[in-house]
């Protein structure tokens, strides 16, 4: 009588392997996207729109004090430009998409309270409280940065809750304090933190 040969059953190991690869080679891809993203923000980008703000500053309070509101959004418009543009600059140096991953979730994270910002501007002005407006920039603002810098470094959302503080600042301090407190917000905190962005996560 031959004897019985002991059926040989398919080993599982090399499916359990390739599943456990295939989970850390998804894993290391959300990585390499998350800090990729995080770092595309642009921190001499920063430090220019700081610079710039500081100008403004002068300008409003000293030879063009009765258009300081259009002195200030023009230098707005300016920095969103600018720094958009150096934002999509350093992001496709890198390689970088940001229409999509976190990239995506931080400008849509940013976007409503620049938004808001725009329409309370327009409604304070017309009813005549733009003393309301330096204070609701800066806090609104640093609101932005906070949501989104959830996806970026560290002290992109440090950066944020500063500026929300002198946003409270502003809104209970007397008018005249006012350009001051812009200039040290979108003047001197961005030169500081644009400062630090640039030295550890590079321009």
């Amino acid at each position: 009588m031959p004897a019985t040969q002991p059926v040989k059953k398919g080993r599982r190991e090399p499916v359990a392997l390739h599943s456990h690869a295939m989970d850390n080679l998804r894993y290391i891809r959300r990585a390499m996207e998350s800090s990729a993203s995080f770092t595309s923000v642009p921190g001499l980008a920063g430090i220019v729109i700081g610079i710039t703000a500081l100008v403004a500053a002068v300008l409003a309070g000293t030879r063009f004090a009765d258009q300081w509101l259009a002195v200030w959004v023009a230098d707005a418009v300016f920095a969103l430009a600018f720094g958009g543009w150096a934002m999509t600059r350093k992001a496709r140096g890198e390689g970088i998409q940001l229409s999509r991953g976190v990239g995506r979730r931080f400008l849509f994270s940013l976007t409503p309270p620049l938004v808001a910002a725009v329409v309370l501007t327009v409604v304070l002005q017309r009813m005549g409280a733009s003393e309301a407006i330096p204070g609701t920039w800066l806090l609104l603002y640093g609101a932005g940065v906070v949501t989104g810098g959830t996806f970026s470094v560290r002290p992109v959302p440090v950066m944020g809750v500063s500026f929300m503080i002198l946003g409270v600042v502003a809104l209970a301090a007397p008018p005249s304090w006012s350009n001051a407190l812009l200039a040290a917000g979108f003047g001197g905190l961005h030169i500081i933190f644009g400062a630090i962005i640039a030295r550890r996560y590079g321009g």
